[in-house]
């Protein structure tokens, strides 16, 4: 068989498994979250979110706010030098954004299995 009548086949096999995969994964909430990064942001957004009464507070002095809090958890940076610890039930992580102003923030998150509290929140 000559080479550009395999050619022909491997691209037209390539072309229908594409269009296969296509209309399968046609509007479906695919996404790969393979670094630990974006595993960690992508469970705290999973899972159902609390404030402590230290992060209301904190929320009430208008610096920052709950649309902050949200766009650090979807593009944050985690600390998992200063994370990763083990508080009560739960894992303590260290997460850097920014507020609306620009300004930098620190969250501090305590992950449990089935939600998530934010302990505090800090300007820099």
């Amino acid at each position: 068989m000559k080479f550009y009548t395999r050619l022909a086949y491997y691209l037209s096999g390539f072309a229908i498994g594409m269009i296969f995969l296509f209309f399968i994964l046609n509007g479906k909430e695919t996404s790969c979250s393979y670094f630990p990064n974006a595993r960690v942001l992508k469970h705290l957004r999973e899972v159902p979110f609390k404030y402590s009464d230290l992060a209301l507070q904190k929320l009430s002095e208008k610096w920052v706010d709950t649309a902050d809090v949200r766009k650090t958890l979807t593009y944050g940076d985690v600390d998992f030098e200063k994370s990763n610890i083990k508080l009560k039930a739960g894992k303590l992580y260290t997460i850097y954004g920014k507020n609306s102003k620009g300004e930098a923030i620190t969250l501090e998150v305590i992950n449990y299995d089935d939600a998530a509290e934010l302990r505090d929140i800090k300007k820099q």
